[in-house]
This record gives C-alpha cells, structure tokens and sequence, in this order.
C-alpha cells in the first residue's frame, strides 16, 4: 500500500464530483463529435498563428467527461509525486493496517481535490510523467461553461480548442520541453516533501500562519511550508507555468476574430468568471494557490505581448529553443529584460 491509495482516490473523486448538463445520449454524442471537429480545426490556425506546428502523427484530441478526466489524472499525479512519497515513507515503516488507513485518508484527500478541480477545467495538456500525452477536453465542463456564460456554444467550442491545441503544439513541437518540466516538477516535489520532524513542526505553526495563505497575494497553503529557496525555485517553475498558459491566451485570441464571430465577448465574460464567483469559491482558490494561477495567465499574456511588439513571433519563439531561454522569474514582469538577454 502506497502513501495515497489512488484507486480509492478515483472512487472518491467518481463519487464527490457534481454531475455536468442534463443531456439526452444523442445530444451527447453530438456534442463529443462537434469538440472532436473543432480540436480539428483548431490544428491549422493555431500553427499558422503560432508559427509552431503539432507533428501530423501526434494523437487526435481525447473528448472525455468529468470521471475520466479525475482516473487520467490521479494516475499522472501518482506517476508525479511518487518520489516524493517515496522519501516520506522511507522514513518510517508503518503496520500494514496503519498504511491501509492512511493511504485511504490521502486518497480521499486527492479524490476530494481532483473532484473540485474536475468540474472547473476545460481542457488540458496532460503530461504523463510515465504514459503517453494526451490532450484532453471535458465536454460537460465546455457545455456547463457556454451555458454559465450565454455565450455560442459553437464559438465557445472552438475557442477553447484553440488555446488547448497551443498547448499541444508548446510540447509536442519543442519534445526537450514535457521532459524538463516533468524532472523540474519532480524534484522540486522531493526537496518539499517534509520529513517527519518538519511536519510536526509546520503543524504547529499552521494555525498562526493560515492568514497568510488566504491573503489576497498568498501563495495558498503550500506557500507556508516552503523556506525562501523552495519559494525561489518554486518562482522559477511558475515562470514557466506563466509563459505556456499566456501564449496559450495569446495564440486563442489572436486567432479568435478570423473564426470566432464572437470572441470578444467570450473573452470579457471569461475573464470575470476566472476571478471566482462566491465567497466558498474563493477561499478554495486562495487555499489551493489558484490566485497565484490567475495571475499567470494576466502576467504570461503580458508577457508575450511584449516581447511578439519587441521583437516578433519569430524573436519570441526563440523562448522554445532551450531550458537556458525560458523565462526567469524575474522576467516574466520585466520582458525587456528576457529579450536584452536572449537577443542581446
């Protein structure tokens, strides 16, 4: 038994996660072939946009609902985090009926977090640390959104495709780059994981901490066991976080007004949507470091705005030639400085 028992975390996610739109099978299967379709279309824009192009035999876009989505990504998480685990456990050598129990508690814990998570995302790259890549779009979630919103579902559709195709054409036109985050991700996941000591004493400070981390520039509860080079290094990934989901909001719009008649009102209900709606949803946001992913879609946008009027697409697509050209953390605000420093 493992520090997180992930098959009952999937079971737990199945259970917790809310339904998605009432809809009748046909109206279902309609559904799935029109994301299917508009992943398709997605492909060629996105490229000519972007200037980077999914190779032909890359695998067609994966339309799935909520439970799928939790089971793909409780393995990618398990794949992810097992070294970190890893250190934990090798600490201490629990009964086997106490490791039972626990691995059943964190994997309610996870299930509980990928059943929040599985209503609220609308496509995603995922990496698989040890699988194969796959891009993912949630049908109920771009059906419930569309709605939320009263926006065209067609539009809205496309729209989302557009910005997931980015994402796909950022990692399967640049290989060196899934590998890289994938080992960053890692062992930073192992520098933080605590050792028995150190838990004991961030549960002690956590009670006069938690302020911190529901503070509106908090870094969620995760900020408050770090020391300043864990948060440096954690800067460091969030940067390039910052980077892929901006050029993902960029590329989405930038090719919006050719093929999406209405793109710019999905965009300025989007963006009010992504500040959160209710009171309970914005403590979730703050606890989990939500803000925080927020704010790299407002700050790698930004980013890339500025460097493509500096110094072009072409000039900006020198980012993916190698891990030394991502952005610092520093950068992701001051972009003059990335090209002063990329192109001289």
């Amino acid at each position: 038994m493992g520090y997180v028992d992930w098959e009952f975390a999937k079971a737990t996610g199945r259970t917790l996660v809310p339904a998605g739109p009432v809809v009748t099978p046909d109206q279902a299967a309609d559904e799935v072939a029109a994301i299917r379709e508009a992943a398709r279309r997605a492909i060629g824009p996105v490229a000519q946009t972007s200037r980077l192009a999914t190779p032909a035999d890359a695998p067609q876009a994966l339309v799935v609902d909520r439970a799928t989505w939790i089971a793909m990504n409780a393995d990618s998480m398990r794949a992810l985090l097992e070294p970190a685990f890893d250190r934990i456990t090798g600490e201490r050598i629990p009964s086997a009926t106490a490791a039972a129990i626990g691995g059943k508690v964190t994997g309610a814990e996870a299930g509980a977090l990928l059943a929040f998570m599985a209503s609220k995302v609308l496509g995603q790259y995922d990496l698989a640390p040890d699988g194969t890549p796959a891009l993912m779009l949630i049908a109920p979630n771009i059906m419930a959104v569309a709605q939320d919103l009263d926006v065209d579902l067609a539009d809205f559709r496309l729209w989302v495709c557009m910005h997931e195709e980015t994402h796909r054409v950022q990692f399967t036109a640049n290989p060196w780059l899934r590998e890289h985050l994938i080992t960053q991700a890692r062992s930073l996941a192992v520098d933080l994981a605590p050792d028995t000591e150190r838990i004991a004493e961030l549960t002690r400070s956590l009670s006069q901490r938690l302020p911190e981390a529901l503070g509106s520039g908090g870094l969620g509860v995760a900020g408050l066991f770090t020391t300043p080079e864990q948060r440096d290094r954690m800067a460091a990934l969030t940067a390039v976080m910052s980077l892929l989901e901006g050029h993902a909001d960029v590329v989405m719009d930038d090719v919006g007004p050719t093929y999406i008649p209405s793109v710019a009102a999905i965009r300025a209900k989007f963006t009010e949507r992504r500040k959160g709606a209710g009171a309970a949803d914005r403590l979730l946001r703050r606890l989990l470091g939500l803000e925080a992913k927020m704010r790299q879609y407002r700050d790698g946008a930004a980013f890339v705005r500025a460097v493509h009027a500096s110094v072009g697409v072409d000039g900006f697509n020198a980012v993916w030639a190698s891990p030394a050209n991502l952005p610092l953390a520093a950068e992701i605000t001051d972009p003059a400085s990335w090209v002063r420093r990329v192109h001289g």
